[in-house]
């Protein structure tokens, strides 16, 4: 066994394993990450993140680079089984509340080939591929990880202060804690068919969602040339019936005709099934499960690869200050108790996106007829759908809200221009930081400063003191996340709250 003893040891090297090790490197923490596989799973999978996300791609520094492989959507459309459309929410493909398009199309194995490069620029990260994790023991306040080459068959083992579980659905970690994951009561097969054309098949550039409960299916040009469609599959079908295009014309001739398309390639055809399913447990002692590890999301609201972002964006800097005695422990905790109810606001709302497009039969067909084309009447929801802003976090150590409905706490502070023409991200990048509409004295400042915290000064009249003034007080004490602590009407009393030590960071790539 090494005798070296590892900061983090990673398992997986999907988004969630790559977002941690990344952010963990940008404050100085070592980390290794083990994945089974050579490289990066070649087939499609996950095709849209929004706004929250495409923030976090900043901060990882491949925000150039995704803009070069993304196209922002102009929103949801969802329209009966003769294509007629019942409702549209529009999107505005520009900058939204988080300082980006906030419905963002890719291939995921384009992106996370951008996150391995991009993470072989920190010396503190390693990424070690053919290596299949065997085991995952807590021992003498460590954590002994087991794995076997898979290219020579040589066994090894490493020693860990900190593991992150991000092996995904069938997680061996999340059996070595003992947590099973908790079924939501959703489980459909659906087809997923990717086709390039260079072809222009002349759609609206947003995502189609078709509510017909005989076949539910989504579309969405996901590239210059990809397209995506997914087809929920009758009882007795799989993806062997539809191998070649001839059997998929019958399902995609109302998007194109394969007979005439030019420079036409089946990309991929797989059947899926899609479930809805949280953890129980997040968590044992130094072992923390990550993305589809601990929660399983249907595909219908886009939320599945941002949720395992989300997790690594929460815990990558509080695990970074407690490994550096800047924190103290017991900000772990907060992991859980802050993730675990989002990521299940987030399952609910796709699987009850999901049971709209596909439940009630003809005469949930009737009922969709009458009061779809109506949702946009309902108060709030058109903001809702196409704002940009996921459910607030809930109280915390590191929250301090009196409900996790109202006010700012535990919500993402926007990402809007300033005066200067930089982005409050900019700003902010990793590190404290109190927004305030009345201003601080200099002696205030020099403290802040000494705390390693930024001010942030929020004008009048402008969008940052708008928000700060909506949330019930003069000041806002902001995360490293970009996630606000709390709010106050006494900027004083932030400053003065802060922790001893904040973790010391990188200076993170901005736009």
């Amino acid at each position: 066994m090494n005798a070296e003893v590892i900061p983090v040891v990673i398992i997986g090297a999907g988004p969630a394993g790559l977002s941690a090790a990344t952010l963990l490197a940008q404050y100085g923490i070592e980390s290794l990450v083990l994945e089974r596989w050579e490289g990066v799973y070649p087939q499609p999978r996950a095709v849209h993140l929004d706004g929250e996300i495409r923030r976090v791609l900043d901060r990882l520094g491949v925000d150039e680079e995704f803009d070069r492989i993304s196209r922002p959507a102009l929103g949801l459309r969802l329209v009966d089984a003769d294509r007629h459309v019942l409702a549209q929410f529009d999107r505005d493909p520009a900058d939204g509340r988080n300082g980006y398009p906030e419905a963002n199309l890719f291939d995921q194995p384009e992106l996370e080939e951008l996150l391995r490069a991009n993470l072989g620029i920190y010396p503190e990260a390693t990424l070690r591929s053919n290596a299949e994790v065997e085991a995952v023991t807590e021992e003498n306040g460590r954590v002994r990880v087991d794995f076997r080459d898979r290219t020579t068959g040589r066994a090894d083992s490493v020693c860990a202060e900190y593991v992150l579980g991000c092996d995904g659905a069938n997680s061996l970690v999340r059996e070595a804690i003992g947590g099973k994951l908790h079924d939501l009561r959703f489980e459909q097969r659906w087809l997923v068919v990717d086709i390039s054309t260079t072809t222009d098949l002349g759609h609206w550039e947003g995502v189609h969602q078709i509510c017909d409960p005989m076949r539910p299916a989504t579309y969405m040009r996901i590239g210059k040339t990809r397209h995506r469609w997914e087809f929920r599959l009758l009882p007795g079908e799989t993806a062997d019936d539809y191998r070649d295009l001839s059997q998929l014309q019958p399902l995609i001739a109302p998007w194109m005709d394969v007979t005439t398309a030019q420079n036409l390639e089946l990309v991929r055809v797989a059947d899926y099934t899609f479930r809805a399913q949280l953890a129980d447990r997040w968590r044992r002692g130094r072992i923390f499960l990550l993305g589809d590890a601990a929660h399983l999301t249907p595909p219908f609201i886009g939320q599945g690869m941002g949720a395992g972002v989300r997790d690594a964006a929460n815990l990558a800097w509080k695990l970074a200050g407690v490994l550096r005695a800047e924190l103290p422990h017991s900000v772990l905790d907060t992991y859980e108790i802050e993730r675990k109810p989002h990521a299940r606001a987030m399952i609910r709302l796709a699987k009850l996106t999901g049971m709209t497009m596909t439940e009630g039969g003809e005469m949930g067909n009737r009922l969709r007829r009458f009061i779809v084309p109506r949702l946009s009447q309902v108060p709030g929801l058109t903001r809702m759908v196409t704002g940009g802003e996921s459910p607030p976090l809930h109280r915390s150590e590191l929250v301090a809200a009196p409900l996790p409905w109202r006010g700012l706490g535990g919500r993402l502070i926007p990402n809007v221009r300033l005066a200067d023409g930089r982005h409050v991200d900019e700003i902010v990048a990793g590190r404290f930081s109190i927004v305030t509409t009345v201003g601080l004295s200099s002696e205030e400042r020099v403290m802040c400063g000494q705390r390693d915290c930024v001010v942030i000064d929020a004008t009048r009249g402008s969008a940052l003191y708008r928000w700060v003034r909506r949330g019930g007080g003069k000041a806002a004490l902001v995360r490293p996340d970009g996630t606000v602590q709390r709010i106050s009407r006494h900027p004083e009393t932030l400053w003065t709250t802060l922790p001893a030590f904040v973790p010391s960071h990188r200076r993170i790539r901005t736009r």
